[in-house]
This record gives C-alpha cells, sequence and structure tokens, in this order.
C-alpha cells in the first residue's frame, strides 16, 4: 500500500459517510458522481479494503469502513486545523472578506452585504467574486474563498449554513394573463425552457416538481442566460421560471408562481467554515443578513 493518501479521495469518503449517498455527497463537493466514485475507488486500492457497500436500499459502511472512516474524519480535522492556523499566522492583518456569489443572487442582496460588512466591529473590504456553484465549493473548499451566497438547493456537509434571504418566484410567459397568480399544478401543463445547470436554478426547478410528484416537461434546447430566457418565451418556445429579481424589467410578462394559493419562493442561504480566521465574523454577517431579509 503506497504511504501518500490523496486528500480529495479523503474528503470524498467522509462525504459519503455524512451523507449515506454517493450522489448527495457529490452534489455537497461539486463534482460528478463517477468522478467521486473513482476517487473513492482509488482512496479503497491504497488503503486495501472497501469502505463501502452499495445496494438499492443505499449506502452502508463495511467493517472495515467502519474502523477505518473515523481515523480519516481525525485526519481530515486536522489538516483543516494546520491550513487554518497557517492562515490565522500568515494574515493577521486581512482586512477583506472575500464572497462568493451565484449568478442567481439578485443585486439587492449584494447591497445588503456591502452594508453588513460596514457595521462590522472591525471594519473589513468585501471583494466579490460571481462564479458556479461548482467553482463556489471548490474555492471554499480550498479556502479560496471565505463565505458564499448560493441557492439552498444541495446539502454542504460540514460547514456553517444561514438562510439570508428568500424570493418570489415567477413564470415568465407570453399569454395574456400578465399579473394572474399560476397554480404549480397548472404551470406543470407548460413546457420549460431551462439554463445550464451551474447556477442553482435548474437544480431547485427540478427539486420542485419532484417534491410535488409531477413531471417537468421541458424544452430540447437550452438558454445560455436569463435575457435569453425571456427572448426565447416571446418566440413561444415555452415558459421560464425565474426568481423575481432576475426579471430585466417589470415589464416583462409575468406570472407570480404559487402553490395552493401560497407563493413559492427560493431559498438562499450564506456558506461558511466554522474554522476559518473569520468565522466569528462571517457568523455576524450571515445572522445580520438574515435578521435583515424581511
Amino acid at each position: 500500500m503506497p504511504d501518500r493518501l490523496n486528500p480529495e479521495g479523503l474528503r470524498y469518503a467522509q462525504a459519503v459517510a455524512e451523507t449515506n449517498s454517493f450522489s448527495a455527497a457529490a452534489r455537497a463537493y461539486g463534482v460528478t458522481q463517477p468522478a467521486l466514485s473513482n476517487g473513492i475507488a482509488k482512496l479503497e486500492e491504497r488503503l486495501g479494503g472497501k469502505l463501502f457497500d452499495r445496494s438499492p436500499r443505499g449506502v452502508t459502511r463495511t467493517a472495515f469502513g467502519t474502523g477505518i472512516l473515523p481515523l480519516i474524519e481525525r485526519a481530515l480535522a486536522a489538516l483543516d486545523a494546520v491550513a487554518a492556523e497557517a492562515r490565522r499566522l500568515t494574515e493577521p492583518g486581512e482586512q477583506k472578506i472575500r464572497m462568493g456569489l451565484s449568478p442567481l443572487i439578485g443585486s439587492h442582496l449584494v447591497a445588503r452585504a456591502f452594508a453588513k460588512v460596514c457595521d462590522l466591529p472591525d471594519p473589513r473590504d468585501l471583494v466579490l467574486r460571481e462564479a458556479n456553484m461548482q467553482d463556489l465549493r471548490a474555492c471554499l473548499l480550498a479556502g479560496q474563498l471565505d463565505i458564499i451566497l448560493i441557492p439552498a438547493v444541495a446539502a454542504m456537509p460540514r460547514f456553517e449554513h444561514r438562510v439570508v434571504d428568500v424570493e418570489p418566484i415567477v413564470v415568465v410567459t407570453p399569454d395574456s394573463t400578465q399579473g394572474t397568480p399560476l397554480e404549480l399544478e397548472e404551470a406543470g401543463k407548460d413546457q420549460f425552457i431551462l439554463v445550464p445547470d451551474t447556477c442553482g436554478l435548474t437544480t431547485f426547478t427540478a427539486q420542485l416538481f419532484q417534491a410535488h410528484e409531477m413531471p417537468l416537461n421541458t424544452y430540447p434546447g437550452e438558454a445560455a442566460g436569463y435575457q435569453v430566457l425571456e427572448d426565447w418565451t416571446k418566440l413561444g418556445l415555452g415558459s421560464a421560471m425565474v426568481p423575481r429579481s432576475k426579471l430585466t424589467s417589470p415589464d416583462v410578462p409575468h406570472r407570480p408562481l404559487v402553490n395552493e394559493g401560497r407563493e413559492v419562493q427560493i431559498s438562499f442561504e450564506a456558506v461558511w467554515s466554522a474554522d476559518s480566521p473569520l468565522a466569528a465574523d462571517l457568523r455576524r454577517l450571515a445572522d445580520s443578513l438574515a435578521a435583515a431579509r424581511g
């Protein structure tokens, strides 16, 4: 057995142990399930034993895994502690918070974040980076970002979470019933145009329909962005589901989406590491954003 172990494979194994699911662990780390499975297979080869058994009933630890996984958890905790202490010692005067944003985050939440950073006990600069969900998760894991604001559509084990905003969902449609609430059951009869599953919107849409055991009828093509969604609905290619803040104009024909008369909303969360040298300020920031979301 080689002496060196790939920390990424160890983290994959820990995520599977925490979620009891290869697919959930892959979503949490922003990688494909085959990549995660391959990483764990290589780890098992190096360790000389199988960590998990997979069956139609789910994922269970093997006897070997039951003995090894606690050691993996302690090893990763030690590695994270080394990285956190190194950042603390090399950046004692750090005056900035590096925040990652999903493209789905509205400008109103970004403006609120700037205001709340100014209210922290120690004044700091807010440095923003917009990227897709996979890159944001990877940068947070690598310590290249301090906190990320993303749709609450996938678990990230071992990180702190706080819902900081909720937004109404609207359905962009070219029909003449502008402004009239659209029941989810009725919306299920429409064909929906989707965007690439990088910002979290397509995941949210699929989860919404799945939660209500409804089929999601989709247009066979794919739009590049929210403006294209609006343009294509005008062509009659289908409807589109977006947070209200992503409408390019209030005049864009749209209908509020409701479920049994109640507004359908998408939640956005702040995610950060409790081991971050800025953890206290990040928690204050997330709490203040949550308190102001009304």
